[in-house]
């Protein structure tokens, strides 16, 4: 909505570990017109893109979505185990629909036969500079769920099948607290009869307008 510059003057790594947190010394254009005074921002890095898929069977009327063990929930006194969608990191090398496709397959066993944008955004722009791409991801589910995850990344997480009626319900009850899954699940219940048709329509082979 404007046009206005700014300068990053000095940026310290506070810490580089699995994650890692910058202190930026910025100045930037003001709305009046004059430059800002110089000042500081902590910024922590996970990702510069990661990815967020929506599991859906259109045949059976099904949602996939993963419970898993947050280390942030825990530190901030909420109950730890939490039901999102899947996430994940676009590894170097990768776009994000080549890391969609392979996130799922690690947490979920599922193979993903279309994706379809949802959108993307910074999930905390005040903090991290992590820009979420979030998809759609048509599959044929699971009978049931199962455990999942990757050993290396000390991954332990349970797969859920649930009719698509009882995750939007999930939703309207306050169950979901994870942000991407909040956004992804609110956009499916609006979407959800358009998008069951269209990949319907796709399955029997007829082109899609």
């Amino acid at each position: 909505m404007s046009d206005k510059k700014y300068e990053i003057l000095l940026r310290e790594v506070l810490f580089q570990g699995f994650f890692r947190v910058d202190r930026l010394h910025v100045q930037h254009d003001r709305f009046d017109g004059a430059p800002s005074p110089i000042f500081t921002r902590e910024v922590f890095h996970r990702s510069p893109q990661s990815v967020g898929v929506l599991l859906f069977d259109p045949q059976h009327d099904k949602v996939v979505l993963v419970e898993q063990f947050r280390a942030g929930a825990a530190a901030s006194g909420h109950y730890p185990w939490l039901t999102e969608i899947v996430m994940g990191m676009v590894d170097a090398g990768e776009v994000p629909e080549q890391a969609a496709r392979r996130e799922v397959k690690e947490e979920t066993g599922c193979d993903v036969q279309d994706l379809l944008p949802i959108a993307s955004y910074f999930s905390s722009p005040g903090g991290t500079s992590e820009y979420i791409h979030l998809f759609a991801g048509r599959i044929t589910a699971p009978t049931q769920g199962g455990v999942f995850g990757l050993e290396s990344e000390n991954e332990d997480i349970q797969v859920h099948v649930l009719d698509a009626a009882r995750a939007i319900s999930l939703l309207y009850a306050n169950k979901i607290n994870d942000a991407h899954a909040l956004i992804a699940l609110q956009w499916f219940a609006t979407h959800h009869t358009d998008l069951r048709s269209r990949w319907l329509v796709s399955d029997v082979g007829t082109p899609i307008i």
